[in-house]
């Protein structure tokens, strides 16, 4: 089985100038786990994942030493944290090297990516250009309709 066959293909991008929130509202709008983030021409320039939003403050979650959002938003006493957080845009903490496969990629490959990089789901490429998402969820699917074919059979 290959990418193209258990790919979802109706999937939200966003762009990289565009703020958190809006990423954020995204996901929870779509109930994607990533957003792959496309510059004005359509090229994947990153992705930004639930991931990236684990270690936020607004959530109470303290960040480990080194850690990016301590970097970025600094410590500096007096400023709401929500309001550095609001100007903050989504290249500057997307991921600047997604992973994905080309779209003749085998579920072998998908899942070994997956394993190895202990990710959730990859991106598909047709001729640098995204074409779909392969998740547990697609890989779920894949999987029941091969045991409904072979349960018929």
């Amino acid at each position: 089985m290959l990418a193209m066959n258990v790919m979802r293909t109706s999937f939200a991008t966003i762009k990289p100038d565009a703020q958190l929130l809006d990423a954020v509202r995204l996901l929870l709008e779509t109930g994607q786990r990533s957003l792959p983030v496309l510059d004005g021409t359509g090229s994947l320039v990153g992705v930004i994942s639930e991931g990236d939003f684990l270690h936020r403050r607004e959530l109470g979650v303290r960040c480990p030493e080194g850690c990016w959002p301590e970097w970025l938003l600094g410590s500096e006493e007096g400023k709401l944290v929500r309001e550095r957080t609001r100007a903050l845009r989504v290249d500057a903490v997307m991921s600047r090297k997604p992973v994905w496969v080309e779209e003749r990629a085998t579920v072998d490959e998908i899942v070994g990516k997956m394993d190895s990089r202990q990710i959730s789901q990859v991106l598909v490429l047709r001729d640098a250009r995204v074409v779909g998402i392969v998740g547990r969820l697609q890989l779920l699917v894949a999987l029941e309709q091969s045991l409904a074919g072979s349960a018929a059979a």
